[in-house]
């Protein structure tokens, strides 16, 4: 490991095995809320935030957009545990940080209060902290940083980046809800809507319907969220997946599920808006977390108090 790196284990949780894990990486700009703490880093500096942190290093921070999401992550643990205490196939949380060990002591210390399970705590001195996601086996990476996640979604990992907003703390079980062009599918079509138009795209879906379309940025993780779906019963399953796209139904609908069926990806519920707004269907499903390429979409999210995910399509 590289010695910019430095890494802290929690020894009160359990370590995963990441090649069995399904691991997810956390900043810490995206698990809490550190946005007085990052305007004191922008406007006096390093030295000062890090006075800062240390000065408040037992005074927990506030939960940020990501953070119903782990605790969601960690109730599917639980579950999973319950019906096989020897199961390996789990959630593995990593926060990744930029932080000294010595600043990020308040990190660690709000993550205990709030009873989080994170297994390590890895903070990194380098300006691209993204080089060391593979070495982790990081499956998903969430950041409040667009270069980071850049980097990330250019290295093969997904990855999103979370807005700081105010979210309404949904219950369980976990909901995931993803767009389908340009983050579980590629954006073939998108591009050919943007060439062509509207009755384009239709056309060249409707020539192209028995052919799976390609790959988008989120379909790995998706896939390995998949698998440990498949692990329980439709009705006792504490994890529920979603598609909501602007896809219409009934001209666009098909190849998208043809495209599910063939990868073998159970998705719960699918709604394809026909460009209508999905707030007020986000507001009903009340997902943990929302991942979608498009900011006007993101923004009708927020409004509804949904966290919500960008995966941008031009990095």
């Amino acid at each position: 490991m590289a010695e910019t790196e430095s890494t802290v284990i929690n020894t009160n949780v359990k370590q995963k095995d990441p090649s069995t894990a399904l691991v997810i990486a956390v900043t810490t700009r995206a698990i809490f809320n550190l946005e007085e703490e990052h305007k004191l880093y922008l406007e006096k500096g390093k030295e000062e935030y890090t006075r800062h942190q240390q000065a408040n290093q037992d005074k927990p921070l506030p939960p940020g957009t990501a953070f119903a999401f782990i605790q969601a992550v960690q109730y599917v643990n639980k579950k999973i545990l319950e019906s096989n205490p020897a199961e390996r196939e789990l959630f593995d949380i990593l926060v990744l940080s930029n932080n000294s060990p010595e600043s990020g002591v308040r990190i660690i210390n709000s993550a205990k209060h709030y009873g989080l399970e994170i297994s390590k705590f890895c903070f990194v001195s380098d300006e691209d902290s993204t080089q060391y996601l593979k070495s982790h086996g990081v499956k998903l990476f969430l950041s409040a940083d667009r270069t980071d996640v850049c980097n990330a979604l250019r290295r093969g990992v997904s990855a999103a980046l979370v807005f700081q907003q105010e979210v309404q703390a949904p219950s369980t079980p976990l909901r995931v809800v993803f767009d389908g062009d340009a983050v579980l599918f590629s954006n073939e079509t998108d591009q050919i809507f943007q060439e062509q138009g509207l009755e384009g795209a239709m056309q060249y879906e409707r020539a192209m319907e028995a052919i799976p379309i390609g790959e988008g940025p989120l379909k790995a993780f998706a896939m390995h969220l998949g698998k440990m779906r498949k692990k329980f019963g439709q009705e006792k399953s504490p994890i529920r997946t979603y598609l909501v796209t602007a896809r219409s139904g009934r001209d666009m609908g098909i190849r998208a599920i043809k495209t599910l069926r063939e990868w073998g990806l159970p998705i719960d519920e699918a709604f394809f808006m026909d460009g209508a707004p999905k707030g007020p269907i986000l507001a009903q499903i009340q997902p943990h977390i929302f991942f979608d390429d498009g900011l006007h979409n993101i923004q009708g999210a927020q409004n509804v108090g949904v966290p919500s995910a960008w995966v941008p399509s031009c990095c």
